[in-house]
């Protein structure tokens, strides 16, 4: 009896433990304030308005000489002469190289000779046929074995004419990469020839900028790690975009002479090109897998936005279509707001207290 007693007195106590837990719980969830899903998003908005759009894409570009080549000869033979003097100027047509032709030379001997007495031949002929002693056919061939000895003397010549090498254009020789006697083929680099009065300049862009791109525009120019400026002014385009890169390449014509083909220089493209726009900052905007959102205030409630980006840079985007002057965009609590959810505004910012004025130049 007395260990039954003491077992439903430990029963008692251990339900009237359940019961205090449980009065007690109720007693904090009831003491939880009510309607916390209903109290409004703290937020900073800015007003959109148009400003003006200053975008400079850097790109890297190559200068190029306005014409280059690699001086190879036509036909295979011994260098007999070589007149390349390393890294002066040379006139156009003036003669760099002859290749030993004494085979070819004979050759046009040994045909003229032959002319020669076919010529007579023909002659001779002539006298008979107009005497009619003689067939015309055997007149015909005659005189199509003195055309053949002419056609063998002409194509000897151009052959000639091949051993000489000469300068296409005026320009400067570069390094000589053979000796005089060397045994050369059309594979084989005698030198190098390049005009550097004027130079050119070659640079690509994200084909995004293709319409800022006009032949005849002038782009900035920072020359060597000393940052001179120059211009350069557009004179053709790629007509195409690389279809890896998705680039397109732009030629300009680089003023001044004193610039070394093969170098490297900076291009600054203004691709803003004086327009203004609605500009926001990049962690305002909410990608999505169709659109990009923005918040936009209305009434106290949060509406997200469709908009439409154009120009962007580290720490600002520019939106073309979506937004109005006016509108107040959420720039911080973006992650806590839901649509129509409420939402107090805690300060109106501006854009440049936002975006740090060294972020305005995009690189490329």
């Amino acid at each position: 009896m007395r260990k039954a007693a003491n077992f439903f007195t430990y029963c008692f106590l251990l339900a009237c433990s359940v019961l205090l837990f449980s009065c007690s719980g109720k007693s904090k969830q009831a003491d939880k304030p009510k309607g916390k899903q209903d109290q409004p998003t703290i937020v900073d908005v800015i007003i959109a308005e148009r400003e003006p759009v200053s975008d400079v894409v850097e790109a890297n570009g190559t200068v190029i000489p306005t014409e280059f080549l690699e001086i190879h000869p036509e036909v295979s033979g011994r260098l007999t002469y070589l007149n390349i003097a390393e890294g002066r100027p040379v006139a156009q047509g003036t003669v760099l190289a002859r290749i030993n032709d004494a085979d070819l030379r004979a050759q046009v001997a040994k045909s003229k000779v032959q002319l020669d007495l076919a010529e007579k031949t023909v002659s001779r002929y002539k006298i008979l046929l107009d005497a009619g002693g003689l067939n015309q056919s055997d007149y015909d061939l005659a005189v199509n074995q003195v055309n053949g000895y002419r056609a063998d003397i002409a194509y000897t010549q151009a052959l000639i004419d091949k051993t000489i090498i000469r300068a296409p254009f005026p320009g400067i020789i570069g390094l000589r990469q053979v000796s005089p006697g060397a045994y050369v083929t059309p594979a084989t680099v005698l030198a190098t020839l390049q005009q550097t009065a004027q130079v050119k300049m070659d640079f690509t862009l994200p084909d995004f900028y293709s319409e800022l791109i006009k032949i005849g525009d002038l782009v900035d120019v920072e020359l060597g790690t000393a940052g001179e400026k120059s211009h350069a002014r557009i004179i053709a385009v790629e007509p195409g975009a690389n279809t890896d890169t998705r680039n397109i390449k732009v030629r300009t014509l680089l003023n001044g002479n004193n610039i070394t083909p093969g170098g490297f220089v900076k291009v600054l493209v203004n691709a803003g090109k004086g327009r203004s726009s609605i500009q926001v900052p990049t962690n305002a905007v909410i990608p999505d897998d169709r659109n990009n959102q923005v918040i936009v205030v209305k009434d106290g409630k949060a509406n997200f936005v469709n908009v439409k980006t154009g120009i962007r840079q580290a720490n600002m985007v520019e939106v073309t279509d979506g937004l109005a002057v006016g509108d107040s965009i959420v720039v911080t609590g973006v992650l806590f707001a839901r649509p129509k959810s409420k939402l107090k505004v805690r300060s109106v910012k501006k854009l440049h207290e936002l975006v740090p004025a060294a972020d305005s130049t995009s690189k490329h």
